[in-house]
């Protein structure tokens, strides 16, 4: 299938990725969380609001957001401060935080979805039985980052999963405690996550006095 590199067709052919922009998706800013939630709430999209708050607290990849079970996140009747995921890429366990902003909107969706503990929490709209798709999450993120004003380009679902880990570097530099609430293996992986630079180092360092 396709040319072999001695066709002469295969000079000609033009690369996939000509005239798009590749590589990390930025973070949003504290400011742009803000404004979806907003233009979200003024929807009223419930299960929107739900799905946002729960990818920025989780920091989760959009493959592990979209299979996460009610009984996941929730013990009893309340929605829990932390939980544990297995994630599929690397099938190491992370636990991440809920604040009271996402345990009210994700209690909020939940109690208008029903269902129980094995059930999704974001079922897929074709079948109420599975879970949303990775490429529905991907076209809603789209749709929310355009809504506030944002190139689509420069923003997907890793732009989730990096907002407050992003926020949490900037606030403290600690690349280590940010390595394990990503569940990255090594601080490497963190590091260029991040995108961390000379300017970084030097920002962190004229910021402590000895």
């Amino acid at each position: 299938m396709g040319h072999s590199p001695l066709d002469p067709g295969f000079a000609e052919r033009r690369p996939w990725n000509e005239g798009h922009l590749i590589g990390a998706k930025r973070a949003l800013k504290q400011q742009q969380v803000w404004a979806t939630r907003f233009w979200l709430d003024q929807h009223r999209r419930l299960r929107d609001r739900a799905l946002f708050d729960f990818a920025i607290d989780s920091k989760l990849r959009g493959c592990d957001i979209v299979k996460v079970r009610i009984g996941d996140v929730v013990s009893g009747a309340r929605v829990r401060d932390r939980a544990i995921i297995v994630q599929q890429k690397t099938n190491r366990p992370v636990q991440f935080e809920l604040m009271d902003t996402a345990r009210k909107s994700i209690r909020a969706w939940l109690e208008r979805r029903g269902g129980t503990l094995r059930d999704y929490i974001f079922p897929s709209r074709n079948d109420y039985m599975s879970h949303l798709s990775t490429r529905q999450y991907a076209r809603l993120v789209r749709e929310w980052v355009v809504a506030i004003g944002l190139q689509p380009q420069d923003y997907g679902t890793h732009s989730l999963r990096r907002t407050k880990a992003s926020i949490i570097y900037k606030a403290t530099g600690n690349l280590r405690a940010v390595q394990i609430l990503l569940g990255h293996a090594k601080i490497d992986s963190t590091v260029r996550y991040l995108g961390v630079d000379v300017e970084d180092a030097l920002e962190l360092a004229e910021r402590t006095e000895v």
